[in-house]
């Protein structure tokens, strides 16, 4: 690059030429420094906001009203297409590869198109995730949920439907099904009765009666919910929006 403008800047000769030289050395001399602190400073700048999305990802919610505030706010985000996806690097995949601390368990629908980290802007070692058809709360998935509550220590356990279930539609038709698929009719039918024929209700209703069934069903969640220790809550997410609806939950 010396060479270069040496070449440039010695080239010519005369007043006007000289004067020329002079001109193309200061521009020369001002894109150089411009580009320099340009880069610099971009670099600076993303360095910076990296820095916050990574402070703001690392720093774990101490209570379970924070825990709640990080998936609603992740949420909207998604929602809004502006997702930050912290947590989604390979130095986050180090960083937890020797133990998890998720700060929300799940008791999701098996469906696709409801990936739960993505749908709640949330990453690696974050949440704690169950999926099954219809979000029922069978037993070894109740178990599982007591895993990430009472040993990993989640401060939030959401039971997450979704917009047309397919689930919830074929328990509502009661339409003869192949192998075992069945099985599952027996845990969302009471939502069904509830919904008389509309199927958005039942939704709402078999996410809100998996809740209560976690929160009743299992000791060891029970006691984590009395010492304020749990949030037990409920959501459905629509599939054409983004967003999850909140499903009144009551549970004590």
């Amino acid at each position: 690059m010396s060479e270069i403008l040496r070449n440039m800047t010695c080239s010519g000769s005369g007043s006007s030429s000289g004067s020329l030289r002079s001109t193309r050395r200061t521009l020369l001399g001002q894109s150089m420094l411009t580009a320099a602190c340009g880069v610099a400073g971009f670099t600076s700048l993303m360095a910076a906001d990296d820095d916050s999305n990574s402070q703001s990802a690392s720093k774990a919610p101490e209570t379970p009203e924070e825990a709640m505030k990080l998936l609603i706010d992740g949420n909207r985000r998604f929602a809004e297409g502006k997702t930050i996806s912290s947590n989604r690097d390979m130095s986050r995949v180090r960083e937890v590869a020797n133990g998890q601390k998720p700060f929300a368990a799940f008791l999701g629908c098996a469906d696709s198109r409801v990936p739960i980290e993505i749908v709640f802007d949330q990453g690696f070692g974050d949440l704690f995730v169950t999926r099954i058809a219809g979000n029922v709360a069978s037993s070894e998935n109740i178990g599982s949920l007591e895993f990430g509550t009472k040993i990993l220590g989640a401060k939030v356990l959401y039971v997450l439907g979704h917009t047309r279930c397919g689930a919830v539609s074929a328990t509502m038709k009661g339409d003869e099904v192949p192998g075992q698929i069945s099985g599952l009719f027996q845990h969302i039918r009471p939502a069904v009765k509830a919904a008389n024929g509309d199927l958005d209700r039942a939704i709402s209703e078999n996410v809100r009666n998996q809740a209560v069934l976690l929160a009743e069903a299992s000791p060891t969640i029970s006691r984590l919910i009395q010492r304020k220790e749990l949030i037990v809550a409920g959501g459905v997410y629509d599939l054409s929006s983004g967003l999850v609806t909140a499903v009144d939950v009551a549970v004590s």
